[in-house]
């Protein structure tokens, strides 16, 4: 994500605390903090995808990503 959508995502809110957003302004604000949080996500796996575990007897393992339970 580059620094001029975090700063319109910024410029957004603050309006949106000041005077309100138009309908038009609130479906930009929406999709540009979806696309601000899928960025971080996604940096955030890529960095976890290099993470090695320890287990204390000298091993040591990737992390795996954990099964999700349909409860």
């Amino acid at each position: 994500m580059d620094k001029a959508k975090i700063a319109r995502i910024n410029e957004l809110a603050r309006k949106s605390k000041e005077i309100g957003l138009t309908e038009s302004e609130k479906t930009e604000q929406a999709a540009l903090r979806r696309e601000y949080i899928d960025a971080v996500k996604g940096s955030l796996e890529r960095h976890l995808d290099r993470v090695w575990i320890a287990d204390g007897k000298g091993g040591e393992y990737k992390l795996r990503k954990k099964a999700k339970n349909n409860l």
